[in-house]
Formats: C-alpha cells, structure tokens, sequence
C-alpha cells in the first residue's frame, strides 16, 4: 500500500522534482499559513494529502478553487464517494487565516449588503419617478394657465382688415423700435355694465381714450389723454351695419360709436401724425379686477365723496380703494371738483399712476405668482389687434415696460381749451399741441410738472428771452417741451 501511495502521489524527494518546486495538482494554491502543510500535515513529513485516493483508485481531478470572499455565494459540489473530502478543510486562500480574523466578511453577512443595495436602488428609482411625475405636473399646470390666459384675449380683426383697406393714408412710422399703443376704455352699458348708467342699446362711446408712447430704448413711457369732448375731424368711416358715414367736424368720441376702433385709430393718425402700432379696448369690468388683484390702490381724498351716479361714497383722507370703489373715483364727474372732464381726465391719470407704482413696487410684473392674477384680470375684457392678441406679445410689452422707472411713467393732456363755439367742448391749443405730437412722433422726450410749477416755469422762460442785448448771438440746447402733468412716483398723499 505504500508503494501504491509513492506511485500515485510522488514523495518530496521524487528526482523528477527540485527541492524547491511546488507539486503538481492542489499543491499549485496559494501556500496556507507559515508551518502548515497544504497536505495537512506537519511539514517535510511525506504523508499523502488529505483526501487521496486509496490504492487502485483513479486519482480525482483536481478541486475546483472555491470562491473568493465578496462573490456571490454558490452551492459546493457534494464531494465525489471515497474521496475523504471535507469541504470545510477547503478555505479560500484569503480565509486561510489561523484563527479566523475579525475584519473578515462572513457568508451570512453577504446577503446582507445586496438587500441594502437593491433597497438603495428602489429608492433611488422611486425618487426620480416622482420628481418626474412633480415636473409633468408643473409643466401641465403652466400650460393650462398659459392656455386660460391666452384664450381670454379677444381678437378684433374687423378693425385691422379696415386699416388694412386705408393703409396708403395711413402715417408712416419715424422710428421703428418705438411703439405707439391706442388704449380705448369702452362706455357700453350693456351686459355687466348696465349698472353704471342707462343702456342705449348696447351701443359703445369711447369714455377714456389714451395715446401710449413707449420709447425706443424703453427708458420712458408718455401716456397723453385725449378728451372726448374734444373738436376734432373725423374721416368717413365703415359703420357695423357695413355703412359708410361721412366725413365730419365733432367731438372725438363720436368716431367710436359709429365706427368702433378703427375709426378712432385713423381720427388719431389725422389729429397727431403718429402711427398707431396697436390698440386696446378695456371695459369697466377688467378695470376692476386688475385693481382687486393688486390688492387696491392707496389714494387720499381732501374732501368727503358721495356720489350716487358713480355708486360712490368714500371718507375723507388716506384710503384704499377695492376694484368697485377705484371705478367709481375714476368715474365721478358731476359731485368731484368743478365737475368738468378735465379734472376727470386728471383723477384718472394720477390713479393709473398710482396703479402702475404699486404693480412695481410690490414686485408684480417679476413675480410669476402675483402677474398671474393681474393678467387674468386684464385679459378677461380685453380686446387687441392680432399684433397683441396673444400672451407672448402681452408679456413682451410688460416685460419691456417693467423697467422704466416710475419718474419716468408721465401722464398728461393733450393741450386744449374751451372750444370757441361751445365753452362744453374743447379744442386743441397751438403749437403746443404740435410740438407735444412731433416730439412723440420723432421718440424725443418730454417733461411734465404739476400746474403751478408749470405757470411758474413758464414765467422763468419769459424772462429769458426778454430780448436784452446779452441774449443775443447766445446758443444754447433746444430745451425738453414741458406740459402739466404727473408721474407714477408721485404721491398723491402728498399733493
């Protein structure tokens, strides 16, 4: 048996093997710990390893090594019958350790850490999916304001197809990146409106009409009221019952009447010269709302106001006006000051000021949350041409106009004065009304102050150009056209 044990395994001095090589089959593993034989006995002691086969048995084919730690664990081979295997004598060549370190990981251990990685992973999943479900959802929200917003706008293509037809006396623009904005505040008594006075058969005049000239570099912006009582030739105009009128000499706010925008866009053109690039029509009902949705207007009264035509009855002293109340105070005509249009005319450019200071100063126009509001309010009566008929334009020309400072948001009125046939409606005063119309034509500034320091002013200039010797051959800048006015910075608290 001995010999059959020699022949089969080889003994440690086999001549067909140097002193320092390793023998063949599992003798090729890493080594085991210093002083242990890979056969499982004491070193250099000859016997056979653990395990070989007994004499007249084929010899088994080398042990597949096992698997090393941090693998997957996979089941191990039931050892072949006679072969003395123990697979627990079998230890990976990192796990070979006498006495089995404490840093080594277990085999209970390793299904451990893949239940943590799967469960990181599903959060993981989990986290993305709803942060993509949280997008879609805010993208749909937005498209479903954007689509609210821009489905209240109104499109009046009947006043652009007309235009169109007239296109050749039409006024040719000076300068292009300048815009010129019609704004038309609509007198109907039909519908909502009916409440404020006596409904003609729903018929329209043009209660406050106002020419909006917004600079080329957006620096300033000129809001010039046009009265409606004021003396002006209107031209032969396309009725809604596809009629023509004739050509006359009457009060401005006729031509919307009879024919509606267009007609009020092309007696503008032929009063000023200037190219309308736009218009809007505005009913009392968006006034309104856009006032509640900043929350009311801050304005201070010196006297007590009842008013019972314009539903209005407010305290003297600093208040702040709800929607319904602001329309009432821009209304009111008979019981506030002399009772003429003019101080009417007045009343509502210093509110649309104040209107214009609270949107900015409170951060409206760069406050998503706070414009939705506003703009909804704003669209819901609005009718435009097809140039502005859209959100995206409506948000450009915001978007260009909330930079201007508000020193630099005048109002005032076209200069007039009683007309000489009737002191109940005005006429225009020139050349001071030229000059203001060339200026805004040509995109050069203007300057506005309240009346007295106007009269004041203008005293200052007389004396300038008194006619003494030292004035003559004197050059000196062309000074900016100043009329009586206000800005939205000023305070009418403080007036």
């Amino acid at each position: 048996m001995d010999a059959d044990v020699t022949d089969s395994a080889g003994p440690p001095s086999d001549p067909d093997h140097s002193a320092g090589d390793k023998p063949q089959g599992r003798s090729q593993e890493d080594p085991g710990p210093e002083g242990v034989n890979p056969g499982g006995g004491p070193p250099g002691d000859g016997t056979p390893e653990d395990g070989a086969p007994a004499a007249g048995e084929e010899t088994p084919a080398a042990a597949e090594p096992e698997p090393e730690t941090g693998a997957d664990p996979e089941p191990e081979p039931e050892p072949e019958p006679g072969t003395g295997a123990d697979p627990s004598r079998a230890p990976g060549p990192d796990s070979a350790t006498a006495g089995g370190g404490a840093d080594v990981q277990t085999w209970a251990d390793r299904p451990k850490d893949g239940v943590v990685a799967a469960r990181k992973r599903r959060w993981l999943r989990w986290t993305a999916l709803g942060a993509s479900f949280l997008v879609l959802i805010a993208a749909g929200v937005g498209w479903w304001m954007y689509q609210k917003l821009d489905g209240n706008i109104t499109t009046d293509t009947s006043a652009a197809a007309e235009l169109k037809a007239y296109e050749k006396e039409r006024p040719t623009p000076v300068v292009m990146d300048a815009q010129n904005i019609l704004l038309i505040g609509s007198d109907s008594r039909a519908g909502d409106n009916r409440k404020y006075g006596r409904d003609d058969g729903g018929s329209q005049r043009s209660d406050t009409t106002i020419l909006l000239h917004l600079a080329a570099d957006r620096k300033s912006a000129t809001a010039v009221s046009l009265p409606r009582d004021l003396m002006v030739e209107i031209p032969s105009c396309r009725t809604g019952d596809d009629k023509e009128t004739r050509k006359q000499f009457t009060q401005f706010n006729t031509a919307f009447e009879l024919g509606g925008t267009a007609c009020t866009i092309r007696t503008v053109e032929r009063m000023t010269g200037i190219r309308v690039d736009h218009h809007m029509v505005v009913d009392f009902n968006g006034f309104k709302d856009m006032v509640d949705a900043v929350d009311g207007v801050e304005i201070c009264l010196k006297e007590p106001i009842n008013d019972k035509d314009a539903h209005l009855e407010l305290p003297a002293g600093r208040q702040t006006l709800n929607g319904e109340e602001a329309l009432g105070y821009v209304r009111a005509r008979k019981t506030l000051g002399d009772g003429s249009d003019t101080e009417r005319m007045e009343r509502q450019q210093q509110f649309l000021g104040a209107l214009v200071n609270k949107m900015q100063s409170n951060g409206v126009l760069l406050n998503p949350t706070r414009l939705y509001p506003v703009l909804d309010a704003a669209t819901k009566s609005l009718t435009t041409d097809p140039g502005l008929d859209s959100l995206r334009d409506l948000y450009d020309l915001v978007r260009g106009m909330r930079n201007v400072p508000t020193e630099q948001v005048q109002f005032l009125t076209v200069p007039r004065q009683p007309y000489r046939n009737n002191a109940n409606r005005d006429e225009l005063v020139e050349p001071d009304a030229g000059d203001l119309f060339k200026q805004l034509r040509e995109d050069r500034p203007v300057a506005v102050v309240p009346a007295d320091e106007l009269k004041e002013a203008q005293e200052d200039q007389g004396k300038k150009q008194d006619g003494k010797p030292d004035d003559a051959g004197s050059e000196s800048p062309t000074p900016t056209p100043t009329y009586s006015g206000s800005s939205a910075a000023d305070d009418l608290c403080k007036q």
